[in-house]
């Protein structure tokens, strides 16, 4: 298992790298990193999936069982995606008031399955104890 470390803060994207955050299922991208990911590409009112190189999770609608198909949804799309880096910030942290304890393991199968293409925070290593 190769450690993928994301940037704690994500100022520039190269080409073909994206910036994963948490949005809200309105998509009104008002704060956070959800604020930051307006200018490479989230489109308001979309709150789920690729949007320029942005990619959201919904992460305000409830408990973290309801945040983890769209962490399935995104892995998977990853997975489809190999030539594409995703950058994943720490979703659910901020404003959703998550922990990365709490959200970290919603990610365990990127490590177990070592999937090459998906950068994980390093507080997510450090909650799944990598």
């Amino acid at each position: 298992m190769k450690k993928r470390t994301s940037p704690k803060w994500i100022t520039e994207l190269a080409e073909g790298e994206i910036f994963v955050f948490g949005s809200n299922l309105a998509g009104q991208h008002g704060g956070g990193a959800a604020r930051i990911a307006l200018k490479w590409g989230a489109v308001l009112g979309q709150g789920v999936g690729l949007q320029g190189q942005t990619y959201a999770i919904p992460t305000m609608q409830g408990g973290v069982e309801t945040i983890k198909p769209y962490v399935d949804e995104f892995l998977d799309f990853a997975r489809e995606h190999p030539e594409l880096k995703f950058l994943v910030t720490e979703i659910g942290c901020g404003i959703a008031g998550f922990t990365p304890a709490e959200i970290a393991p919603l990610f365990r199968v990127a490590i177990d399955e070592d999937i090459a293409n998906v950068y994980l925070p390093e507080s997510f290593y450090e909650a799944l104890n990598f």
